[in-house]
């Protein structure tokens, strides 16, 4: 199985083809320039994640490892959804009942979330898990497992 980790926190080696540290690499900024879909069709005019997207694009699983931040996801971790918009075409498809992205490929890997962080009440808990199950459908991935870094199981991940 081709995994990518993508990391904010920890040191769990997990076995991977790819792994985005985003303690080290924090992506660049969208500029909103829609490059990626009118002029560049599928790439982004910053080069800072290409390597991200063949690997995103090739894995079987994704895990990601998160930090919250003030009770939602990071700065950083928005960044990375927002600039995964090339991977889609601007066209949008209403099949699902809602307006979705129409896919630019034939896959899109299984998407695993693990986070470490606290949340001021559990409805904002339930708000993050919703966001991140939300994202990964819009991304046309599945997203069964969005849970708190304590429930990982390196074993069960790897499956």
């Amino acid at each position: 199985m081709k995994t990518v980790v993508i990391r904010e926190f920890g040191d769990v080696a997990v076995p991977c083809q790819y792994e985005l540290d985003l303690r080290i690499t924090a992506p660049r900024d969208c500029t909103g320039c829609w490059s990626c879909w009118l002029k560049t069709p599928g790439r982004c005019i910053h080069k800072d994640l290409d390597a991200f997207y063949r690997a995103y694009l090739a894995a079987d699983k994704v895990i990601i490892l998160a930090n919250v931040s003030k009770g939602f996801v990071s700065g950083d971790m928005k960044t990375l959804f927002d600039r995964m918009i090339p991977l889609f075409l601007p066209y949008i498809t209403y099949k699902s009942g809602e307006s979705m992205h129409v896919p630019r490929y034939d896959k899109y890997p299984a998407v695993e979330a693990y986070y470490q962080g606290v949340f001021s009440s559990e409805q904002e808990k339930k708000l993050y898990e919703d966001y991140i199950h939300r994202v990964f459908y819009q991304f046309h991935s599945k997203c069964d497992v969005v849970e708190p870094i304590a429930q990982f199981s390196l074993k069960e991940a790897l499956r």
